[in-house]
């Protein structure tokens, strides 16, 4: 396709323009298009890069995403490691040496009964940008500009014009009423509103490559696993399959580019703990930041993912946050769009969002501090009772210390919404719910709870109580797209009720409970207008 049959292709005008077409701006586009608003992707890729996967971690809440779009089973069909390859993590002095620690049933890859309903997924990014992008396709609203990127942004009262440009240099302008800046750490639509991230980065670089060694399988001597931790004074460093033919990534703690370029075979071999046969296939240094933009936004433009923070890896929360943040902006513009919603909610993204980012840069940060250059001591190799002496101290500091990055499930799910202009407060010691995640649940029949949840806010009710009336009546009368799952008389409603300490649990699309009760709340209307975020007994109009 010529550049300029690129841009034709394009509308004039369109309801959400998302700048950057990786895993966060395609799940925004895909929340976006499953609600029927029109969007574009601008995206200067043509194809998917295979040779830095980054994120390899999907974790239980993104899987329940990808659950609600239908394609987390299309995506683990496409994943080279399957869940019950392993859900362990080793720390060793080599795939050859010794083990020293071992964590098992890690990051969300194994069943915990009702907790979740979607086990963690190890993918490389690259896996889901391909299932994102094929998704986004599909749906008829979302069209895909791979080959142009965002240049300008010109914002006024009702709009904002997005000039946007192909490789050869050719230019055109999209109407947008609203844009989302998902395009990475260098994000020009960042640079466009003026916001900036604060924050500071680590001191010690890291050297990430990617490299092919079929014999390598033969020569671990720990049994599969999703990460091994080395911990050697040659090769201090993260290792880990790509899936089961060879392929491997690795980061090199403390290891600058020149260096990592020279002794890349090197490392490997000290990884490996003896020489082997291996190609380098792609090489990624990198240094770990830790920052937050000061706004994320700016009248109609949002920032999101990696455009709006950064983080550690370690712990392998970043794009699962940013996938968070296409989530929960994208159904907010779409009720608004759509002429439910209120100016409160698209209030609510920073005042929700910003929260979790922090916590999530704090938790990643903590992780850091341990690193295999922090685990080393002598004599961890050494065949001998002191040598087994030193490994059962080591053993004792790592599980100590590396615990929280592997087991990290409260705050996956248990993160609580605390300030928010859509979330009522009203008595938390009442409703213990409001802000938090709707508890999961199976079904009598199999089915996950989340599965028979609407598109809008769904009243769930679990005892014999009226409250159904007046909280839907409330919804309909502004126009809130609105599902009632009755589960009385079911064997699970009685255990559930007593579990959640509720028998009404308003949520919303997110899975966010906003109110909970045992009988209908004091004034319905006002519950509705507040989680849609408007003024009591306002209306909305198309924005």
């Amino acid at each position: 396709m010529t550049p300029t049959a690129r841009l034709a292709a394009l509308p004039d005008t369109v309801e959400v323009l998302i700048a950057g077409g990786g895993p966060v701006g395609l799940a925004a586009a895909v929340e976006l298009g499953n609600r029927g608003i029109g969007c574009v992707v601008v995206e200067p890729r043509d194809t998917v890069s295979t040779a830095r996967p980054r994120c390899k971690t999907l974790n239980v809440r993104t899987m329940e995403h990808l659950r609600r779009w239908g394609l987390a089973d299309r995506l683990r069909k496409r994943a080279p490691l399957p869940v019950s390859w392993s859900q362990d993590v080793v720390f060793c002095t080599s795939l050859a040496g010794r083990e020293l620690s071992r964590f098992t049933g890690v990051l969300g890859l194994a069943p915990d009964g009702d907790r979740f309903a979607e086990l963690g997924q190890q993918a490389p990014q690259y896996v889901l940008e391909e299932v994102l992008r094929e998704a986004a396709g599909e749906l008829a609203p979302c069209r895909l500009g791979f080959g142009t990127r965002v240049v300008t942004l010109d914002q006024a009262d009702s709009f904002v014009d997005v000039t946007v440009e192909t490789a050869a240099g050719e230019r055109k302008i999209i109407r947008a009423s609203y844009v989302i800046g998902s395009d990475g750490p260098r994000s020009v639509v960042r640079d466009q509103i003026g916001a900036a991230y604060r924050g500071g980065q680590a001191l010690r670089p890291n050297f990430g490559m990617v490299f092919s060694c079929p014999e390598l399988w033969h020569r671990v001597r720990h049994g599969p696993a999703v990460q091994y931790w080395i911990v050697n004074r040659s090769a201090p460093a993260l290792v880990g399959p790509l899936d089961r033919h060879g392929t491997w990534w690795a980061i090199a703690f403390g290891v600058d580019r020149r260096t990592g370029e020279r002794e890349a075979r090197h490392l490997i071999d000290d990884v490996a703990g003896v020489p082997v046969e291996a190609t380098v296939l792609s090489t990624d240094p990198w240094t770990a930041r830790m920052q937050i933009v000061d706004r994320m936004r700016d009248r109609r433009v949002f920032l999101a993912g990696d455009a709006a923070h950064l983080n550690p890896p370690f712990g392998g929360h970043g794009l699962n946050t940013g996938l968070a943040d296409a989530v929960d902006l994208g159904w907010k513009l779409a009720a608004v769009l759509a002429g439910w919603g209120g100016p409160a909610l698209l209030d609510s993204y920073e005042a929700e969002r910003r929260p979790v980012q922090e916590r999530v840069i704090d938790e990643a940060t903590a992780n850091m501090r341990v690193l295999s250059t922090d685990l080393l001591s002598d004599g961890l190799d050494d065949d001998d009772v002191a040598g087994a002496a030193a490994r059962r101290t080591a053993d004792a500091h790592i599980q100590e210390t590396k615990k929280p990055e592997f087991h990290s499930l409260e705050l996956v799910l248990g993160l609580r919404i605390t300030e928010s202009p859509v979330v009522p407060s009203g008595d938390r010691a009442e409703d213990g719910l409001a802000g938090a995640r709707l508890p999961h649940v199976f079904l009598d029949d199999g089915r996950s709870l989340y599965d028979v949840l609407g598109p809008g806010l769904t009243l769930l009710m679990l005892g014999d109580v009226t409250g159904r009336q007046t909280i839907e009546g409330a919804a309909r009368a502004q126009g809130v797209p609105f599902d009632c799952v009755d589960l009385t008389g079911s064997d699970v409603a009685a255990r559930y009720a007593e579990r959640v300490g509720a028998e009404l649990i308003l949520t919303r699309p997110d899975h966010v409970v906003v109110w909970s009760g045992r009988t209908s709340p004091a004034d319905a209307p006002a519950l509705i207008d507040a989680v849609r975020g408007c003024e009591p007994g306002s209306s909305t109009r198309r924005s």
